[in-house]
């Protein structure tokens, strides 16, 4: 990214009741080459379907997805490229699903972020959610594929409502639950300076309000790794009834020197 730096810290934790992890998380910076052509990736995606099928649902998505966007060699715009991974991992994911019956049933959220040179697009399923700090403002980029989201859309419920209401975990659409899936896709948008992007599964989301996470990360200053380890403690001492992911993506200043860059990087950064 010309004159932008990114950084990122991608971190999972079980949380406090499940026994299996089924979330799964990662950032990929390319090389140079592709990197000017595709940008780099953040992924976070929470699987369903029991012990072991929602584990593999969810590293497969990480898996197929990361590989067909970057092996897109195609014309096609970077956020097709994105809804076309997508796509393809959802396919491949369902055939496994029908054909091996231990898997059966099994599916995963997606959120991804693609950060290309001064701009950035967005591509989710179900209700894993992308948010964005800029200037000490929180704004939720993405709306969940949720019952309840289409309730407050339709008037039936207040978003406070929606946070609490018993229909709240279920979810519209998936990928790998069916033979297509509906992936939506941002517009492009402007990326500054200063800048970070929060990707999380419902584990953080569920148990943290908007508010608090916004106070949390705001508190870590531009440690982007203190941040993603406050939140995921923060959740679980609110219970932490689900896997927490938390992936937070910085732009910087190609020549800002970063406390972030001087500490470890905690999940799965690659280089391709």
């Amino acid at each position: 990214m010309p004159n932008l730096s990114v950084t990122a810290s991608v971190q999972t934790d079980t949380g406090c009741v499940r026994e299996a992890n089924e979330d799964n998380g990662r950032h990929i910076t390319p090389s140079p080459e592709t990197q000017n052509q595709r940008g780099t990736l953040t992924i976070v995606a929470d699987g369903m379907g029991g012990h072991s099928s929602g584990e593999v649902a969810s590293e497969m998505a990480i898996e197929l997805i990361s590989r067909f966007y970057y092996e897109d060699d195609s014309d096609a715009s970077s956020s097709d490229a994105l809804r076309n991974a997508i796509e393809q991992a959802s396919s491949q994911i369902y055939e496994t699903s029908i054909t091996d019956e231990k898997y059966f049933g099994m599916g995963t959220t997606v959120v991804a972020l693609a950060l290309l040179n001064d701009s950035a697009f967005a591509a989710h399923v179900g209700d894993s959610r992308l948010y964005r700090l800029r200037r000490q403002e929180m704004e939720r980029l993405t709306i969940d594929h949720s019952q309840v989201m289409e309730m407050v859309k339709q008037g039936v419920i207040s978003m406070a409502e929606a946070h609490t209401h018993d229909d709240k975990n279920v979810i519209l659409r998936a990928v790998g639950t069916q033979p297509t899936v509906e992936v939506e896709v941002s517009e492009p948008f402007y990326v500054e300076a200063g800048d970070e992007f929060m990707l999380c599964s419902d584990g953080l989301c569920d148990m943290v309000e908007d508010a608090e996470i916004r106070e949390v990360w705001l508190g870590a200053g531009n440690d982007i790794h203190a941040a993603s380890e406050q939140l995921i403690d923060l959740a679980k001492r609110h219970g932490g009834h689900d896997n927490i992911t938390v992936g937070i993506v910085r732009v910087a200043a190609a020549n800002e020197v970063e406390t972030s860059r001087k500490v470890r990087v905690t999940r799965e950064i690659e280089v391709l």
